[in-house]
């Protein structure tokens, strides 16, 4: 009767210990890293990361596959490289606003085209923008704040994207080709001129400039050279006259030769 009793208490302590340790398995989860600064929240259903400034200087690189909102705004990023975000398949909204970014590689967003809706760079330092980094991109995109360069480059760009409605008026011509559209609105800069005509324009006219002054300088040799052969048959013909009369003769044929 000891023996039993002993051996239905080691029983039922091994089957309490076995139990917990099945439970710990199925509730103790490996932690979910996230990048420094950043903070994971359940928003309208949808999974968002907000990495709002925390002082990034470049779009980190264990954010979860599985976010479908990330906000990386006022940070101090200045380079989006390529794929940056290739591994975010479910991303719908991606917020880069003030921001210090004055570079895109041409394929920092691929990978984002089938789902991005909504893509914010407004207030940074772009200048100017390959239009093939946004190819067959369908999101809303903010580009006002920039000290944008206007010429035909961005007019095509533009032309590519649906702009976040209200944002059209905050893109600003920084600089142009036409130094009067300098300080003036995108929007009213190209529905006074095309920027692309305006290129092809310059372009012609720097063409034909640079071509007249190779001729202008071909034209400025030969002269010189006509002049100076003047001269020197003039100074030879003067040499001929003061020499004694049969020696005059004598070279004559060669002076004549040289003339000519």
């Amino acid at each position: 009767m000891p023996f039993l009793d002993w051996y239905l208490r080691c029983s039922l302590a091994t089957w309490l210990l076995l139990h917990s340790f099945v439970l710990m398995c199925f509730c103790f989860q490996p932690a979910t890293t996230f990048p420094k600064g950043c903070y994971p929240s359940q928003e309208d259903g949808y999974k968002t990361l907000r990495c709002s400034n925390a002082q990034l200087t470049e779009v980190p690189k264990d954010i979860p596959n599985d976010t479908h909102r990330l906000y990386l705004d006022f940070n101090q990023i200045t380079y989006l490289p390529s794929d940056a975000f290739h591994n975010l398949p479910v991303l719908i909204e991606l917020d880069l606003s003030h921001n210090s970014l004055g570079r895109l590689d041409i394929a920092s967003l691929r990978g984002l085209s089938d789902h991005l809706h909504s893509l914010d760079l407004s207030s940074n330092k772009l200048v100017t923008v390959s239009k093939e980094v946004f190819a067959n991109l369908k999101a809303r995109t903010n580009l006002s704040g920039n000290p944008w360069m206007c010429d035909c480059e961005l007019q095509e760009m533009i032309r590519l994207l649906e702009l976040e409605p209200g944002s059209s008026s905050g893109i600003v011509c920084a600089n142009s080709i036409l130094e009067e559209h300098a300080g003036k609105p995108f929007l009213q800069v190209v529905k006074e001129v095309d920027l692309c005509n305006v290129y092809k324009k310059t372009t012609d006219v720097a063409m034909l400039v640079t071509m007249f002054g190779w001729f202008a300088m071909v034209i400025s040799y030969l002269v010189y050279y006509v002049r100076q052969n003047q001269e020197d048959a003039r100074r030879h013909l003067e040499y001929l006259k003061s020499l004694p009369s049969k020696q005059r003769h004598s070279e004559e044929p060669s002076t004549l030769s040289t003339v000519v």
